[in-house]
Order: structure tokens, then C-alpha cells, then sequence
């Protein structure tokens, strides 16, 4: 998200933190025809503001892991002080490698925060290429776990790809996280919020698109899908479609904030966070369930 939006977002969250411690311690193309795929809503949760409003991920290795989720208040305190205030949507390898992509206001950097699944952290910093955005919003690694894909906020054409931090051979804590193609969308996205690999050449991504004029509605539920698997050594193209509006639904009126999206391959489902607007971002900011009609 943007540093305004962020800030704002922010100056909620963080007063939520204090209670919390008091009470218990331009683009212009033509929109695509509408997709013959469907995704009912079958179910909800709700998001809790400080540690699920970001970001979440399934987890398979090790087995019986729950379910992950990002926020303001799961930043731990020694990323925060050097800088590193927002954590967006995060994503797990098939064998158990779970990568939370972070951001700062200022700098030529990001980051992408990696635990092995024997439990270890690492860190891994990426030096923005020429013209790349210092945002980091979300992370979406391959089926076959070699590599990775990640977003710019605003309105833009192309997906980044990396090697994957922690499993591909080629990356180094002790080394710049180098960016190793790119994804060119046949149609304009704006403000992505997650995406997540549902085959090898299938992403669904959440979109936080305020306007609608680049699909016909605001907020979609979005599908990419890819020319070719995703091999670092050359660009893929990426044909857009838009599935769905995703759920607005709240007791307060104003502006909803969609986030992060996960795409669990073994049950089928898909969830989608979408945070309420107002105070009510306390009360019924909601993890929605879809399962494919």
C-alpha cells in the first residue's frame, strides 16, 4: 500500500496496540470479457485488525501447520527499529519455506524475510532495479519452489520474478536478492494486494482497485494466467481476467482495503482478507472463504 494509505492504516493499528497493552499488558485499455470461472463464497472469519489485516498463507511442511497470517502487531520489534514497518502478503514453498515480503518509507531496498522449516530466519534484501517501486506488498513463489513473483502498488502492466530466498541455490543471505524476469500483463492491474500460484501457469491475485475503470468493477478478484511456467532465464507473458467483485460488506460505510489472498491446493480453498472501514475495522474486518463453482 502507499505511505499515505499506510499511515493511516497505521494510526489505527497502532492505537489499537496501545489499548491492547493497557487492557492485557494511468493505464487506459478496454476490460476483458468476464471469465467463465466462478468462485462462490461459501464462509467467513473474522480478521483480526493487528494480526491478520495483511497478509496469510497456508502451510504444508511441516504437516499439521496452521494456517499463517501477517499485521502490524506480527512485525517484530528488531525489523521495526531498522526500518522495516510494513509486512505485506506472504507465501510458503511446498516444502515448507515461508517468505514474508517487507517494506520501508525510504531507501533503495526491500526485503523478504525467510523461515526454513526447521524454523530458522533469515533475511534477504533486493536492490530496486532502475524504475522499480519501493513497495512490497505481497510474494507468490512457483509449484516447483524455484521461483518467485512479486508486485508494485499503483497501475501497472508487469509482475517481478526472483529466485526464491531460502530455496533457490543461487540466493544468499550475504547476497543481493537479484530480480531475474519479468511477467508482462496483456491488461493494466492496479493496486495488488496478493496473488497465489493455483497450478504452475494459474495465479489469483487480490486486487485493492478503488476505481473499476479497468474492469468494470472496483476491488476484483483477479486471474493471470501465465504463457509459460516462470524459469528466471525469460520473460513470460501474462493474460488478465477478472473473476469477481470480492465482499464489501460491513456495519460502517466508507472505503474497504482487500489484502492478501492464499489458495490452499489441497482442500481447494481460497481466502481473501477485507478490512472494514472506520471503527469497524475492529468488529467485522473478515477472511473470506470461496470454493471453485
Amino acid at each position: 500500500m502507499p505511505a499515505s494509505a499506510r499511515q493511516r492504516c497505521h494510526a489505527v493499528l497502532s492505537g489499537l496496540v496501545t489499548l491492547a497493552t493497557a487492557a492485557v499488558v494511468s493505464f487506459a485499455a478496454p476490460a476483458p470479457a468476464s471469465a467463465a470461472e466462478i468462485w462462490n463464497e461459501t464462509g467467513s472469519d473474522r480478521a483480526d485488525p493487528l494480526t491478520e489485516s495483511q497478509g496469510l498463507a497456508s502451510v504444508e511442511v511441516p504437516a499439521n501447520s496452521p494456517n499463517r497470517y501477517t499485521g502490524i502487531g506480527t512485525i517484530p520489534v528488531g525489523l521495526s527499529v531498522r526500518g522495516w514497518n510494513h509486512v505485506g502478503d506472504p507465501d510458503a514453498s511446498y516444502d515448507g519455506h515461508y517468505v514474508e515480503p517487507y517494506q520501508r518509507d525510504s531507501g533503495n531496498t526491500k526485503m523478504y524475510r525467510v523461515q526454513a522449516p526447521g524454523g530458522g530466519w533469515s533475511e534477504y534484501v533486493h536492490t530496486l532495479s532502475p524504475g522499480e517501486a519501493l513497495n512490497n506488498s505481497w510474494d507468490a513463489i512457483s509449484p516447483d519452489g524455484q521461483w518467485m513473483l512479486s508486485g508494485e502498488w499503483g497501475t501497472m502492466d508487469r509482475l517481478l520474478v526472483f529466485p526464491t530466498p531460502g530455496v533457490n541455490p543461487a540466493t544468499s543471505p550475504s547476497a543481493n536478492l537479484p530480480q531475474a524476469s519479468t511477467v508482462h500483463l496483456d491488461h493494466p492491474v492496479r493496486d495488488v494486494q496478493g496473488c497465489d500460484f493455483a497450478g504452475p501457469t494459474t495465479l489469483l491475485c487480490s486486487s485493492d482497485d478503488p476505481d473499476g475503470s479497468l474492469f468494470g468493477m472496483t476491488k476484483p478478484l483477479l486471474r493471470v494466467d501465465l504463457s509459460a511456467a516462470p524459469n528466471g532465464t525469460a520473460d513470460v507473458t501474462g493474460h488478465v481476467t477478472a473473476l469477481r467483485q470480492l465482499p464489501l460488506r460491513s456495519s460502517c460505510s466508507g472505503s474497504f482495503e482487500v489484502e492478501g489472498i492464499d489458495y490452499d491446493r489441497r482442500t481447494g480453498v481460497l481466502r481473501v482478507i477485507v478490512v472494514s472501514p472506520g471503527f469497524c475495522v475492529l468488529t467485522d474486518s473478515k477472511t473470506y472463504k470461496f470454493s471453485r463453482g
